[in-house]
């Protein structure tokens, strides 16, 4: 019987690199908290993670944002002591209020490599942020983020009205502080590339880099929060800047070519990336 069962956790040496995340929580688990938690995990860390938005939403649009109290935010974080964190991720930020909690609980760990996904509209359209929270974002954060991950349309609204490129956009941003830039292009092609590729760029003060992938058919909803996961899990791991974001994307894109839709009879679903795909349960329990 389970009740005459005493488990004995096993307790080895070895610890596990620490990512904290800062991000709200959706409730279908195809982005937020709980998609940043799968792909660090997935990725070899382990995923502290203190909500900065409760949501209501499905695959295909966001219908509510409620910002988190930004004290309970503070406590959190205070409460989490006991780890020693070594990458931290951050996205959605849905009031000023909350943008202050957050930079108030970076500061708690000067030196750690933050990742900052810029979640600013959601694939339905919904605009999930403002002019002043933008703003706000660029000169209170932007300088304490080693990396940011905007897509195309991301990046235009941040890098300002005056510039014209990426290239400048990027450059714009990086001469307010952020040490790199990695922009996708999975919601706007660059232009004049083939339709069949996704070209991901990083810029830096130093260098350049271009990534290929084949574009994959459907629309997905989380495909950021997994990359951005993803790179902050490999930065904690210990890996340096161009590998991780090669490792990062690799990852991100086997869980879209393995995500799936709720419903396939809704037209306006979204596939959700499937982050645990490798893991031997579902192998087994599935016939895969």
């Amino acid at each position: 019987m389970l009740d005459d069962v005493t488990y004995t956790p096993r307790v080895t040496s070895r610890q596990l690199p620490v990512v904290l995340v800062l991000a709200g929580h959706d409730p279908t688990s195809g982005a937020g908290l709980v998609a940043d938690a799968e792909a660090i995990s997935a990725c070899g860390a382990w995923p502290l993670t203190i909500p900065t938005a409760l949501t209501v939403q499905s695959s295909a649009d966001v219908s509510a944002v409620m910002p988190c109290d930004p004290d309970s935010m503070r406590a959190m974080a205070a409460a989490l002591d006991e780890f020693s964190v070594a990458a931290i991720k951050v996205g959605l930020i849905a009031s000023l209020e909350s943008l202050d909690a957050v930079v108030d609980i970076v500061r708690r760990y000067p030196g750690v490599p933050l990742v900052m996904d810029p979640v600013l509209k959601a694939g339905g359209g919904r605009e999930l942020s403002s002019v002043e929270l933008r703003d706000a974002f660029r000169e209170r954060l932007l300088p304490r983020v080693d990396i940011l991950t905007p897509n195309r349309l991301e990046l235009a609204r941040l890098g300002g009205d005056e510039q014209h490129t990426d290239t400048d956009r990027a450059i714009a941003l990086l001469s307010l502080g952020c040490q790199a830039v990695l922009v996708t292009a999975t919601d706007d092609p660059l232009p004049g590339s083939e339709r069949h590729q996704v070209i991901h760029t990083l810029h830096t003060p130093d260098e350049g880099r271009q990534w290929h992938w084949p574009r994959l058919p459907g629309r997905f909803h989380g495909s950021g929060c997994t990359l951005a996961a993803a790179l902050a899990a490999r930065l904690a791991c210990g890996e340096r800047l161009l590998p991780a974001c090669e490792q990062a994307q690799a990852y991100a894109w086997e869980t879209l070519e393995n995500g799936w839709l709720p419903d396939p009879q809704r037209p306006h679903s979204q596939a959700l990336p499937r982050r645990l795909w490798r893991h031997p349960g579902w192998s087994d329990h599935h016939g895969i």
